[in-house]
């Protein structure tokens, strides 16, 4: 019976594993607020990766909708996402690991971390996507435990 610690499995195993279908969205950095939010509304996300080109040059959020778009009253329609996206990203590695995903989202305070190697996006992990690996991969854990105990389990 494997027990592996799943807080290890690497990032690159956890966007293998995220729904199928699903793609990492992007926007360019010229479009309105208005239009990002559009982008974000029709997809149920919370955030974008803002890409100039194949370039990363920042992530699009509902935080930053919050702060640098009604908290400081700006226009929607006028608004570029360049002018309120955050730039300076915190980057992860496919071979991080889940636990260091989750140390870095609590203690950054993000929620969304763009996952890259070199200069290739590979995809983003959510405090989400980690909370549903790890519920997911728990509740296999204790299936298994449960098929051993009862001898259910395959020898």
């Amino acid at each position: 019976m494997d027990l592996k610690p799943d807080t290890q499995t690497p990032l690159s195993q956890v966007l293998a594993g995220k729904a199928r279908g699903s793609s990492t969205l992007t926007v360019p950095p010229d479009i309105t607020v208005a239009t990002g939010v559009e982008v974000l509304n029709r997809n149920q996300v919370g955030s974008v990766l803002v890409m100039d080109g194949a370039r990363l040059v920042g992530i699009f959020t509902e935080r930053d909708i919050l702060r640098r778009v009604v908290g400081e009253r700006r226009d929607p329609a006028t608004t570029k996402v360049s002018d309120v996206m955050t730039r300076d990203l915190v980057l992860m590695r496919p071979t991080s690991s889940v636990v260091d995903a989750m140390r870095v989202i609590s203690e950054k305070r993000i929620r969304h971390v763009p996952v890259v190697e070199g200069n290739i996006v590979l995809g983003v992990v959510s405090q989400g996507d980690l909370n549903h690996w790890l519920v997911r991969n728990r509740e296999g854990q204790i299936q298994d435990l449960v098929d051993y105990v009862t001898g259910r389990y395959p020898a």
